[in-house]
């Protein structure tokens, strides 16, 4: 099940679990939309792996399937992809 981190790791923007302008690549790294557009050119700084857009979980299941609260901050490694 996805984890949809809260917030992106270039920026530290919230981005809740009904956000549309989350991405993510295969290992759930998340960006909001427009670090993985402009900073990153779609392409994971990470792994390398294409950014695509997070599923966002229907507000029903979120009680027992919650959204994770860990936040991921990697600022350093977004301004090396650019």
């Amino acid at each position: 099940m996805l984890q949809l981190r809260p917030n992106c790791e270039c920026c530290n923007k919230d981005l809740p679990p009904e956000s549309a302008e989350a991405r993510m690549c295969s290992f759930e790294c998340t960006f909001c939309v427009s670090c993985a557009t402009v900073k990153l050119g779609g392409k994971c700084p990470n792994c390398g792996g294409e950014l695509v857009a997070r599923p966002r979980r229907p507000a029903s299941k979120l009680a027992k399937f919650p959204a994770s609260a860990e936040r991921v901050y990697k600022p350093a490694g977004c301004a090396a992809a650019v």
